[in-house]
């Protein structure tokens, strides 16, 4: 099913992760620069989400932190405060080449607004991967049909095609390998429809570690809404 997996994808220096609010495309983008981490390689992470005060890259500043990668955020990020404004530090993250940038883009359209003051300068460099997160357990993105509705969306927003996608389904704490499995149909049918690679299925690590080697990317950090932590 996946036509091309992410251990041999060449990796890119900036990686955006977007998709449909709940699809977990924050958990992705934390892990992915984990990763990337794990690889030797320097990597800077940072969140873009100024609409949604959930779920947000700084819940995992501290694990980040521990491992040496930086992380830009907005300032009220987890208060009860929510201003649209972007530090001014997230444009050394995209432009500076001696990192790699993990970038979280906003759920939705509307969150990848925000991606626009940057896209001039990513599609100039034109080393990146733009990610589309799918989670077809959740109502609005429950057919490819509808994925693909979103990612058109986002990408008229923020001026940036989408490179590949990930399948990221779960039913949070109830997820179990079929859970995912069941997608896999629905995943297909979104890259024939938008011409784009399946680059990965994730799925938290306890799941994960119950399917095939390479079947699931392990997600070992989740963000704090989740009390489940792969080891």
């Amino acid at each position: 099913m996946l036509n091309t997996p992410w251990e041999k994808r060449p990796l890119r220096r900036v990686t955006l992760f977007a998709g449909h609010y709940g699809s977990g495309k924050t958990n992705l983008a934390v892990n992915w620069a984990l990763y990337l981490h794990s690889l030797g390689h320097r990597v800077s992470i940072a969140d873009l989400d100024i609409v949604n005060p959930y779920f947000r890259t700084k819940d995992s500043a501290a694990e980040l932190e521990a491992a040496g990668i930086p992380l830009v955020s907005p300032a009220y990020a987890n208060s009860n405060v929510d201003l649209p404004a972007l530090p001014r530090e997230l444009y050394e993250v995209v432009e500076n080449r001696e990192h790699m940038a993990v970038l979280d883009v906003g759920g939705d359209d509307r969150g990848a607004y925000a991606l626009g003051r940057y896209t001039p300068s990513i599609l100039a460099e034109n080393n990146y991967e733009m990610i589309f997160v799918a989670n077809f357990c959740r109502p609005l993105t429950r057919t490819p049909e509808d994925a693909l509705t979103v990612m058109r969306e986002i990408e008229a927003a923020g001026g940036i095609p989408f490179t590949a996608i990930v399948n990221n389904s779960n039913l949070a704490h109830a997820t179990t390998p079929e859970t995912l499995r069941a997608t896999y149909a629905a995943a297909e049918r979104l890259s024939a429809l938008s011409g784009l690679p399946v680059m990965m299925n994730a799925a938290e690590a306890s799941v994960a570690g119950e399917m095939a080697p390479g079947e699931a990317f392990p997600l070992k950090l989740q963000t704090k809404y989740f009390d489940i932590k792969g080891e």
